[in-house]
């Protein structure tokens, strides 16, 4: 679930001291390995460090059903700090850790800084939600939706320290927001790079149904400011999937941008609805696709003997970045990922099938949605999992996409509102 040696600090050390069932173990005044961590972390839920055991872990779960909570309000409040977690990474002293999140554009691999926020996320959720009177954690906390990472910085140093900060920042009665910054040191001081924002939800040992967390209480006027805009996260999240393209029409602006695509691309030699000719500097949406395959091996769970949802954001992103730097024809820089939706887990053994697409362009920007299913190859069923966005930009202008069908034209509406959302939050 989390990656070697990534070091926590300050809110871990208490954590590990008071969390795991084996007796305290202290982690503060020394560099804790993160294997080590991530052992602690799996005790937190029981989980087993073998896949061989895995069966007998997850049945032994079964037995902690009854230690959740009935209602929120027999939970115990909790305040921000309580979660406060500090974490670094230290690319600038260990050469062995630098060559993993290392690319060959000697850069940062930015797939790994995903599944990084994805680790430190639970982690945070698990401290605000810890009771010291149990020896594990009933509640199975997975990742429900990767709510916005906007980019401050577009170069990341492979050889300098990178810190990451994070806390709970709005609750609900299942699920978690957490907010977490990362920054690296550079020249002598510490500078922001990404802020991210994921939401979490807490599931029952058996991870079928969902369980009571605990609630938030703020402190303070910025802590109120937090509070709020989670408020208001939740709101926007909930107007969003109501204004599916998926569920309901176009709005009549929209329409009339689709209209105007397809007038665009008509032969005015034929004047045939179906005569299409593509305008110049275009590129057909369905010659703008890269596709790929995974076999999901044990190497890749997470404590809950399922794909790690990091792994999953890594492969997306990764695909996603080779797409827009085929269609760009040159080195695309990452400027936001958004609404990254968990919609089913993957398990151990799936045929993973992801889809890249570019979907909407504009200038220097392309946008490029990822979809994940698992292909079931006895019954050759399809279930979709995740839907990523990723919103790049280039140091050119590149060719407009174009739909061809009214499919296409949905993505690229879909990108498009993705897109302004993206630069509205720039």
């Amino acid at each position: 679930m989390l990656s070697p040696r990534f070091r926590f600090l300050r809110s871990v050390a208490s954590l590990t001291t008071r969390t795991f069932s084996r007796g305290p173990v202290s982690l503060q005044g020394k560099a804790p390995d993160m294997s080590e961590v991530r052992n602690r972390l799996r005790e937190i839920v029981g989980a087993s460090t073998n896949w061989r055991d895995h069966q007998q872990a997850l049945a032994d779960r079964l037995s902690l059903s009854n230690q959740l909570a009935g209602s929120q309000d027999e939970l115990p409040v909790r305040r921000m700090k309580d979660s406060y977690i500090e974490a670094h990474l230290p690319l600038g002293t260990d050469p062995t850790l630098r060559e993993k999140y290392l690319n060959y554009l000697k850069g940062v691999r930015f797939g790994r800084i995903l599944e990084d926020l994805d680790s430190l996320a639970v982690l945070i959720c698990y401290s605000h939600t810890h009771n010291k009177t149990l020896q594990r954690s009933p509640l199975s906390i997975v990742t429900a939706l990767v709510d916005k990472i906007d980019m401050r910085k577009q170069i990341i140093h492979p050889d300098c320290d990178i810190k990451f900060t994070g806390h709970v920042t709005w609750v609900g009665k299942t699920s978690i927001e957490a907010k977490m910054h990362m920054s690296q040191y550079h020249g002598g001081a510490y500078t922001p790079v990404l802020d991210a924002t994921f939401v979490m939800v807490a599931r029952d040992p058996e991870n079928k149904r969902a369980a009571f967390v605990n609630p938030l209480k703020p402190e303070g006027i910025e802590e109120e400011k937090l509070f709020h805009q989670g408020e208001i996260n939740k709101t926007r999240r909930i107007e969003l999937s109501t204004a599916s393209l998926l569920k309901v029409a176009p709005t009549a602006e929209e329409r009339k941008i689709v209209h105007s695509l397809f007038l665009n691309t008509l032969d005015s030699k034929t004047v045939s609805f179906r005569s299409r000719v593509l305008p110049p500097n275009s590129v057909w949406m369905e010659d703008a696709k890269v596709k790929g395959l995974e076999i999901c091996h044990p190497q890749e769970r997470n404590i809950f003997n399922r794909i790690f949802g990091g792994f999953l954001m890594r492969k997306a992103y990764e695909l996603g970045w080779a797409n827009a730097c085929v269609y760009g024809g040159c080195r695309p820089n990452l400027v936001a990922v958004d609404d990254i939706l968990f919609r089913k887990p993957v398990e151990i053994g799936s045929l993973l099938l992801l889809s890249s697409q570019v979907c909407y362009t504009e200038g220097k920007y392309i946008q490029v949605r990822v979809h994940t299913e698992v292909l079931d190859p006895l019954t050759r069923q399809h279930n979709t999992t995740n839907v990523f966005h990723f919103t790049f930009v280039t140091d050119k202008d590149v060719p407009n996409i174009v739909p061809q069908s009214y499919g296409e034209s949905m993505l690229y509406l879909d990108g498009k509102r993705h897109f302004n959302q993206t630069l509205g939050s720039q």
